[in-house]
């Protein structure tokens, strides 16, 4: 069996998996390609690569040849039929592409489709990248804004800690309290789940309390859709916090849907003038209106940065767990004989793979 590597087309800096990971699949005897250049921006070399046991390839020859390629985001180019992909595909947004690979008799495994179980916790990719992403927020965050975070007294006069309002505590929301309040701010958070209040108090931060949330303990740790009383309940709290808030991080998704809008215009309007709004759910429209993916906007005096790829400025580490996470998922298609086998009866490779 041949494992094929490519290389991300930037501004990705990440790598799907990393020389430490090669070593691994080598030493069960599993041949690995890697197409040159592919780690460079996180800091592993060809060279690298070579000295673990892969070989250096080209696009051309992996997409020949390997049995099971590995990406972040959806390859470009002609694979051989039978071809396993394993990658961050957004399989819910891109049916007319997974339609593709499928009649081009490719096998497909979009990794943010796996169900968020306890045994899935050690492929989660989703999960992974979002604890680095919810730690980026807040030093993104602190880098745009125009003020201390921590509390100072000096002889000139104190400045009070900076007020951050988190929005979501997921993996995601739950890092970016632990870094706000490293950083020596004052945190509150909302989320629509009663359940994450001991974990949110837990890490130093008050929780704000909605009553009358829809149950979501099956969502797999993601929004789901409320009542329309819930919702104007919702606007009002989050509302009456964005006025006092210095920082706002936002986290808010539902799986297949476009993001909610948490904070309105008029809400960012009645936010102070220098205020920063990070905003993590971009790349599903995000949770404000005037949310770009990967754009700063100035509104009204406030800085709304949104950047669906965070965990791509620390690639390394990124690419580090990223790679764990699909040596985890491998193990699950692949037999003690190093064959695939990718019809294996198991909800988490069921619930992965991607089908139109």
């Amino acid at each position: 069996m041949i494992v094929g590597v490519l290389k991300e087309i930037a501004p990705e800096t990440r790598v799907s998996l990393i020389a430490e990971g090669v070593s691994q699949l080598i030493k069960k005897g599993i041949t690995v390609w890697v197409e040159s250049g592919s780690g460079a921006n996180a800091f592993c070399s060809d060279d690298d690569y070579r000295a673990a046991g892969a070989g250096v390839k080209s696009e051309g020859e992996i997409a020949q040849h390997a049995d099971v390629i590995l990406s972040i985001h959806p390859p470009k180019g002609t694979f051989k039929k039978g071809a396993v992909l394993i990658g961050m595909y957004q399989a819910r947004f891109q049916p007319e592409r997974i339609s593709k690979w499928t009649e081009e008799g490719l096998v497909v495994f979009s990794m943010e489709l796996l169900p968020r179980t306890t045994r899935a916790q050690s492929m989660d990719v989703l999960s992974s990248q979002a604890n680095i992403a919810g730690y980026k927020a807040v030093l993104t965050a602190a880098n745009a804004y125009g003020r201390y975070f921590p509390m100072f007294m000096t002889a000139a006069g104190s400045i009070p800690p900076a007020k951050v309002l988190i929005l979501g505590a997921g993996v995601a929301g739950l890092q970016a309290i632990a870094t706000a309040k490293r950083l020596g701010s004052v945190v509150e958070v909302f989320d629509t789940r009663p359940a994450v209040k001991e974990e949110v108090q837990s890490l130093g931060a008050k929780f704000i309390e909605i009553p009358g949330a829809a149950d979501a303990s099956s969502a797999g740790g993601y929004a789901v859709e409320q009542t329309e009383e819930y919702k104007r309940n919702q606007e009002l709290k989050i509302a009456e916090s964005i006025a006092k808030a210095d920082i706002v991080i936002t986290t808010a998704q539902i799986p297949g849907k476009k993001a909610p809008i948490l904070i309105s215009e008029d809400m960012i309007k009645g936010m102070r003038r220098g205020s920063v709004i990070v905003d993590l759910a971009a790349s599903t429209g995000g949770n404000t209106p005037v949310t770009k993916d990967r754009e700063v906007v100035l509104y009204n005096g406030v800085t709304i940065i949104g950047d669906s790829n965070l965990p791509a400025t620390l690639p390394s580490d990124a690419s580090k767990l990223y790679g764990k996470n699909i040596l985890n998922f491998l193990q699950l298609i692949t037999t003690k004989e190093n064959t695939l086998n990718v019809e294996v009866d198991d909800d988490l490779v069921k619930g992965t793979r991607a089908r139109v």
